[in-house]
């Protein structure tokens, strides 16, 4: 099982999807893996759910740990800008090198033993702890870049223009 944050408010079934309307309703997904889509009763297809992230812990919830952590070390003289993006490449590094050789790789991880999940999310949570670590030593707060990078990209990629192609925002005529 991956690990949680102590503080799981999923279903038995270990995921929470939010629907297209905002809802949020649980789903036979374990793990993260993609539900197939099935037949409703009235014959229509049924989408897949989306996987959702946990509440908690938050953003902010993270750099405060990740700050305690370093300082209760005493290691802040080793975690300066470029030495933490310097470990978080290395970090990616290794979730690539858990991707490396198996071809393409199903939503959901279906083919993966629940070791391999594990060890995918300790590595995806060393890159996550140290990109909030070094966006606090940069001073970018990470939400609301988010939110800034969010709305350019709508501009750039207007649904109308690019839905269903993967070309650059360039390569779009007006």
């Amino acid at each position: 099982m991956m690990a949680t944050n102590g503080r799981d408010s999923r279903g038995p079934k270990g995921d929470v999807s939010v629907l297209s309307n905002g809802n949020c309703e649980e789903s036979a997904a374990v793990n993260g893996a993609a539900p197939e889509a099935g037949r409703l009763s009235n014959g229509a297809e049924e989408r897949p759910q989306r996987f959702a992230f946990s509440a908690e812990p938050s953003m902010e919830d993270i750099r405060r740990m990740q700050a305690e952590f370093t300082d209760e070390r005493a290691w802040n003289k080793f975690h300066q800008p470029r030495n933490l993006l310097l470990a978080m490449v290395g970090e990616v590094g290794e979730v690539a090198e858990l991707f490396q050789w198996r071809g393409e790789v199903a939503e959901g991880l279906p083919d993966w033993s629940e070791s391999e999940r594990e060890q995918l999310a300790h590595e995806l949570s060393d890159v996550l702890i140290y990109l909030v670590e070094l966006a606090e030593k940069c001073r970018v707060d990470l939400p609301q870049a988010v939110l800034r990078k969010m709305a350019l990209n709508r501009l750039k990629y207007p649904a109308s223009k690019v839905h269903g192609s993967a070309k650059k925002y360039t390569e779009y005529k007006d």
